[in-house]
């Protein structure tokens, strides 16, 4: 390939600096692809705020919203949340409002891709794989790289008491979906190459689609900033005793509530030693900090709230330990944080956080029922709290691990991607 940059058209409707999730993945692999590529970006007005206070990037298209979307896209809102987002019914119910947005950008560029203006195009988000992109019917001649996807990951058969609280019984609308989705199927069809966002999804789609293996990769879509590579600055630790971390959204499948049960069958004297904090906010909170109360754990547990990244990052600095047995994690990036910040990891083995933990990194505990993953967390936990040179060992193979979640290196490597494609299509045509 020459040195010339490639014009690359990214779509990526979620993409917001000031948004956490799918969202802050977006704008991440748009902020850094830009910097390697000649980048076209397509996203949805929702960020124009964000993205125009951040930058002053000028090949941004913001298709706009009708009046009637807007106001659906609030009724969607009102009718999907009682406590806790309905996910299931809120991505079907939201299908609408994206399919204003894929139309919009096909209409658009269809013209610009079908002249050749890009050398390729590349669709990020939405990220779980439900969603069609118009304009792979017209990239006959432009690659066409979708993903990372990723999602679809089952709740452990042991765990159905909180797949029915996550509203697990609405699933089936994915099936529906497919069938019924106007160029769902066709997307996946003729993309040129998919990238998987973990090892379950990637053998899904495989499945669903019949995709050979040359045309998808794992590629796993969360990444870690400097910010938390550069360890400076670093606040003071509590040395007095050992400090154990969850950080996350406080919801039923996310398992704090294991921590707290794990935390209360450690013996008295490992008790003694340690201290955890709970960093986010959600559903359970309530309910999380009564049953700190009933098993008299208030001087060991502690609630920090929703706090901002800056503030988790001191979090992660000041503590020794990670405990994030979440037992429905497709994408997981609080695990990378904490790697790298040195904090050796406890997971649930089912979905993305598991396949960033390693045997050197901390422990993966496979779900099988509830009873299982507590009584293995507590387990781990006083195996760390007790062998310092193990904790040692696994702080500092998680600092390395975190580093091949780089963000530049994950720009690099779809660069690297989009000019192996380009170059395969050139020798198709010749």
């Amino acid at each position: 390939m020459s040195n010339k940059k490639l014009k690359v058209l990214l779509i990526i409707e979620q993409c917001n600096p000031d948004w956490a999730s799918v969202p802050l993945v977006g704008y991440n692999f748009f902020q850094k692809i830009n910097n390697l590529a000649d980048v076209t970006l397509v996203t949805h007005i929702r960020n124009k705020p964000a993205l125009e206070k951040k930058t002053e990037y000028e090949k941004v298209f913001y298709p706009e919203e009708s009046n009637l979307t807007k106001q659906y896209y609030n009724i969607v809102a009102r009718i999907t949340a009682n406590g806790r987002v309905n996910w299931p019914l809120y991505n079907a119910l939201s299908y609408p409002i994206y399919e204003e947005f894929d139309q919009q950008v096909y209409q658009k560029f269809q013209s610009k891709i079908l002249k050749g203006d890009y050398d390729i195009v590349h669709a990020i988000t939405p990220m779980i794989p439900r969603y069609p992109f118009k304009v792979v019917s017209v990239c006959q001649q432009t690659p066409f790289l979708l993903g990372p996807v990723n999602g679809g990951v089952p709740f452990p058969p042991g765990f159905q008491e909180v797949a029915q609280q996550e509203f697990a019984y609405l699933n089936f609308l994915r099936a529906v979906g497919r069938s019924l989705v106007p160029g769902y199927v066709e997307t996946y069809k003729k993309a040129d190459k998919i990238l998987a966002g973990s090892t379950y999804t990637l053998n899904l789609l495989k499945d669903l689609f019949a995709i050979p293996d040359e045309r998808i990769d794992l590629f796993y879509e969360n990444g870690i900033s400097q910010e938390f590579l550069n360890q400076t600055n670093i606040p003071n630790k509590d040395v007095s005793h050992i400090n154990l971390l969850f950080v996350g959204r406080l919801v039923p499948y996310k398992c704090a509530d294991i921590v707290i049960e794990s935390i209360g069958k450690l013996d008295q004297a490992i008790q003694s030693k340690i201290r955890l904090t709970i960093v986010g906010d959600g559903s359970e909170r309530n309910n999380l900090e009564n049953r700190v109360k009933e098993l008299d754990l208030g001087e060991i547990v502690s609630f920090a709230g929703w706090v901002n990244q800056q503030e988790t990052l001191d979090y992660y600095r000041k503590a020794d330990i990670f405990c994030f047995p979440s037992i429905r994690e497709f994408g997981g990036a609080v695990v990378i944080e904490a790697m790298a910040c040195g904090l050796p990891c406890i997971v649930a083995n089912n979905g993305g956080i598991g396949e960033y933990v390693t045997e050197e990194t901390g422990f993966k505990i496979e779900p099988i029922s509830r009873e299982y993953l507590t009584q293995e967390l507590t387990s781990k936990i006083q195996m760390l709290v007790e062998d310092d040179q193990l904790r040692e060992s696994m702080s500092a193979s998680a600092i390395e691990r975190s580093r091949e979640f780089a963000w530049d290196k994950k720009a690099e490597k779809i660069v690297e991607i989009y000019e192996h494609m380009v170059s395969e299509k050139t020798a198709s045509k010749s």
